[in-house]
């Protein structure tokens, strides 16, 4: 059986359905045989970027819930800004409709292997092996996300002919990922000269040198992702990936320009319900990323935020999982600064740097030469200039400011603790334990938007530092302290993919199928 989807089913996934009911299970079934598309360069275009919109999503629902109320929310960005959203993820109370969408929105998996199927057929009818080579990578940073957010997933066996999944163990999902990751690399430089057509990449134009460094850049992320639990292969993975090539500009930068004539779905997510508020609608900015920056006097928060309406407060975050919600008052907070026709930011230089830093400092990995202190720098002066700020060195050079206190000026959601006495200046000769809080507090701010990637790398290192929840309705099961550590499986999987469902919890997933179970790579020692 092949792995192509029904005709009719693939031309539906192209116009951007916006159900949330598909599943991987639907790749396996229909099989279908292409048309001849040899040489179709529209049609390949067509292909690849139907495969890019899966990793940041253009269905407004499904990257409402993957990106606004799941990373963005978990990963200190975003507060839920709509009275309804009693049973929600930043209150560990969802629902089911919440929690499946990476594994069962047929906006992802199903999208994602269909095309990826079309893309893999046109390179071989045509002997030019890059399409599948950046299929391949755009693929990999898409299912990186779906296995970050629940530990074991299906994944070898998608696209196989079988009609019921069996799941592999995280660790296995990112053996693979490092194996294709290196075949798609070896393929790109060795076809650097082979035409590659702009039409319909709208990351790198058909530019394969940069398509090499993202690639890298991403093996990079990933052998970070696993350096404490695996730290040999996240050395050799994270030491190739430089050998090999990774950003240092943000010319380099892996950002989908779907949307410079469409509406970014992102934005229109954060702005639902908005009824004319100049702050935003379901979604604002929250309280931890605002309470740093505020205490930092980051010149980015214009860039990254919308003013208050408080008095006296330009920049004032809502506070996550709220007890009380009135949008009469809970429209007066910051909300989110992103433009209708932005591009989805995937990854970018300065999250490389800061990754190199890491590197260096915590792991004792080759990262080319330079010190930890020189790419953490680097990593600031990055992010300083892709969100046009300027005072990058003044920044640099603070050792004294520190994140404020929280003011709730609504006095419904107040809280007095204190997040972090982690100041902005690199330290040689720090702990290594505050070396690691100071890099990953940076990178945290330079990665705003990215909240899955954020939420990640919290659960990795225990950082940056986070208010709790004021509601944390999940009964015990989460520590307020920690925050949900992966999502639970979709109930629908218990329905149509038993079997394979409670094999993986029983023998893969390390616990109970629920929000307080670590995944793989959490589960190190630092």
């Amino acid at each position: 059986m092949k792995r192509y989807i029904n005709k009719l089913v693939i031309a539906a996934l192209a116009v951007g359905a916006a159900s949330c009911t598909g599943s991987y299970e639907d790749i396996n079934s229909n099989p279908y045989e292409p048309g001849d598309l040899t040489g179709d360069d529209y049609a390949l275009g067509s292909q690849l970027n139907n495969i890019a919109g899966c990793v940041m999503s253009a269905d407004v629902n499904t990257i409402q819930f993957t990106d606004a109320l799941l990373g963005g929310t978990l990963g200190g960005y975003f507060s839920d800004a709509n009275a309804g959203f009693t049973e929600s993820i930043a209150r560990y109370n969802p629902k089911n409709d919440w929690t499946r969408v990476f594994l069962k929105s047929d906006q992802i998996i199903p999208t994602l292997y269909a095309n990826f199927g079309q893309v893999e057929t046109i390179s071989q009818s045509t002997g030019n092996p890059v399409p599948l080579a950046v299929a391949t990578v755009i693929k990999v940073a898409a299912m990186s996300r779906v296995t970050d957010t629940y530990g074991p997933i299906p994944y070898s066996a998608i696209g196989t002919g079988d009609l019921v999944i069996p799941y592999d163990s995280q660790e296995a999902v990112y053996d693979q990922f490092f194996q294709e990751l290196s075949d798609a690399i070896a393929v790109l430089h060795a076809n650097r000269g082979v035409p590659f057509s702009p039409l319909g990449d709208y990351v790198y134009r058909g530019d394969i040198q940069k398509w090499i460094k993202f690639a890298n850049s991403l093996k990079l992320r990933l052998a970070t992702r696993i350096s404490f639990v695996k730290p040999q292969l996240a050395k050799q993975m994270a030491e190739e990936a430089i050998a090999g090539g990774v950003m240092e500009s943000n010319d380099d930068n892996a950002t989908w320009k779907y949307f410079e004539s469409l509406t970014n779905s992102l934005y229109t997510a954060v702005n639902y319900n908005n009824n004319g508020s100049v702050t935003g609608g379901d979604t604002h900015a929250a309280a931890d990323i605002i309470c740093y920056m505020n205490g930092y006097n980051d010149p980015r928060r214009e860039a990254y935020f919308l003013k208050s309406v408080w008095e006296g407060l330009d920049y004032c975050g809502l506070r996550r999982g709220w007890t009380t919600f009135d949008k009469t008052w809970g429209f007066n907070f910051s909300g989110v600064n992103i433009k209708a026709n932005d591009p989805l930011i995937w990854m970018t230089a300065s999250e490389v740097a800061f990754l190199r830093a890491e590197g260096v400092a915590i792991h004792g990995w080759n990262m080319g030469g330079g010190s930890a202190e020189s790419y953490y720098n680097e990593g600031i002066r990055l992010s300083f200039e892709q969100w046009g700020a300027s005072g990058a060195e003044a920044y640099m050079a603070d050792n004294t400011s520190m994140p404020s206190a929280y003011t709730d000026p609504s006095e419904q959601n107040p809280w007095n603790g204190s997040l972090s006495s982690i100041t902005i200046k690199w330290e040689e000769g720090a702990s290594r334990e505050t070396k690691l809080e100071r890099i990953i507090t940076q990178k945290w701010i330079a990665l705003y938007y990215n909240g899955n990637e954020a939420w990640a790398e919290l659960r990795r290192t225990g950082y940056p530092k986070l208010i709790p929840v004021a509601y944390n309705g999940s009964g015990g099961v989460v520590d307020s302290n920690l925050g949900p550590q992966r999502m639970p499986y979709p109930q629908e999987e218990y329905t149509n993919n038993s079997y394979n469902v409670t094999q993986a919890v029983n023998t893969l997933l390390n616990g109970p199928d629920n929000m307080g179970t670590k995944v793989w790579w959490a589960r190190g020692n630092r």
